[in-house]
């Protein structure tokens, strides 16, 4: 992805004080720094973010050596500068609360209450900077029974019902609650996080005030069950696991093929009478019991072993190639070493390598590429995810510390 210039960025201007670790919050601000944010990163002294510690795998050296750094922290951190600060001790949390002053959004992912015995919650810090957007992230949310539960993604990911409908289906080998591949309540808790937050920016834009943000990643793990919820919400009916089958379309699954498998996503009619006639199986499209979606829904069980005999009959690309040009959508089922060898995943530049001058070894991280594409504001990839404590210096003389000042806090371990 090309560099852009600073000052095009739709966030230029706006600087995020970064209290948060793990995923969930990082995610959010590195998403903020994407769209041009100062995002400060404020890590403990010699230790920094858990996911630094997350490994294996780990960042390799310039001669391809693991280091101690895992791969973990990278995907969620670039675009910011660490600075290390221990707010466990007075001075720490005074240099925090000067730097939240000129902060505009501060983000942090404490138990509930966890930063009022350092004057570093909302009700503190508002106080000092009214125009201060902070977004507190948590397991459960600021309220009800479960406040003070901490909160991780696979808890959430059982809690919320999504694991009742990964996997497969009870009765069948290997059966049984299945976690997505990804922490994705985590994942989506960030998303909605930084839209949270740019809606707090605009608003300030128009009050003048700041406002306290609330994500839960119960509430966000609830939100994206999306139609399961919606489906049992408006009919009592509790939707089951499937493996990879779809409770309101078919075919709409992976299929067997002569030399492995690939997916059909067949979501209407058209494509599915588009199928039949390049399969040499027309008459489908006529039958009765599969000329609609819902006839296909309901006899599912006749449908895909009828259409599993004939996919056996070609390889997966061979496949694809035949039903490309004809509107079906059809694909592989990828590892990652394929995904990033797809022409379209290169084409799109959805692999970026940000060079680091941290002296520590590493001398490029790789990662991918942010999905906003904006015209005249596109994300602007500046910086690798940061060393611990490297820009330390840096960002404590932009707050009005001076030479003399950093040393002593330094000298006394508060940095």
């Amino acid at each position: 992805m090309a560099e852009t210039a600073a000052a095009a960025s739709a966030l230029a201007g706006i600087k995020v004080l970064d209290l948060s670790r793990v995923l969930a919050g990082p995610w959010c601000t590195q998403i903020l720094g994407d769209l041009g944010a100062d995002v400060i990163k404020v890590e403990l002294p010699g230790a920094g973010d858990d996911t630094r510690h997350w490994g294996p795998p780990f960042l390799k050296d310039a001669q391809g050596h693991d280091t101690e750094q895992a791969s973990y922290f990278a995907a969620c951190n670039r675009n910011k500068r660490s600075v290390t600060i221990d707010m466990s001790k007075p001075q720490g949390q005074a240099l925090i609360r000067q730097m939240a002053e000129q902060a505009d959004v501060l983000v942090e992912n404490f138990k509930v209450g966890g930063l009022k015995k350092y004057g570093l919650d909302y009700a503190s810090l508002s106080a000092l900077n009214p125009r201060l957007v902070y977004c507190s992230v948590t397991g459960f949310g600021q309220t009800g029974p479960y406040a003070e539960r901490a909160g991780y993604d696979l808890l959430v990911q059982a809690s919320s019902g999504m694991m009742s409908i990964t996997g497969k289906a009870d009765g069948e080998p290997g059966g049984g609650g299945v976690r997505v591949g990804v922490a994705l309540t985590d994942l989506f808790t960030g998303v909605y996080a930084s839209t949270a937050v740019l809606a707090a920016l605009r608003a300030r834009d128009t009050t003048g005030q700041g406002q306290h943000i609330d994500m839960a990643l119960l509430d966000v793990g609830m939100a994206i069950l999306a139609n399961q919820a919606s489906g049992y919400l408006n009919t009592g009916s509790v939707p089951k696991r499937q493996g990879n089958t779809h409770p309101s379309l078919a075919p709409y699954q992976d299929f067997p093929t002569a030399d492995g498998a690939m997916l059909l996503a067949i979501g209407n009619d058209g494509q599915f009478a588009r199928f039949c006639e390049a399969a040499g199986k027309p008459e489908w499209a006529a039958d009765p019991r599969f000329a609609r979606n819902t006839a296909r829904v309901q006899n599912r069980a006749v449908l895909i072993p009828a259409m599993e005999d004939v996919t056996r009959t070609r390889d997966t690309a061979a496949w694809i190639a035949l039903l490309e040009d004809k509107a079906v959508p059809c694909g592989p089922i990828n590892d990652l070493r394929q995904a990033f060898e797809d022409p379209q995943v290169q084409a799109r530049g959805l692999r970026v390598d940000l060079p680091r001058a941290a002296g520590d070894g590493i001398d490029s991280i790789a990662g991918v590429a942010s999905p906003l594409r904006l015209s005249a504001h596109p994300a602007v990839l500046r910086n690798a995810p940061p060393a611990l404590g490297e820009h330390t210096q840096q960002v404590l003389a932009e707050f009005g510390l001076s030479a003399e000042r950093i040393a002593e806090l330094k000298a006394a371990q508060v940095i």
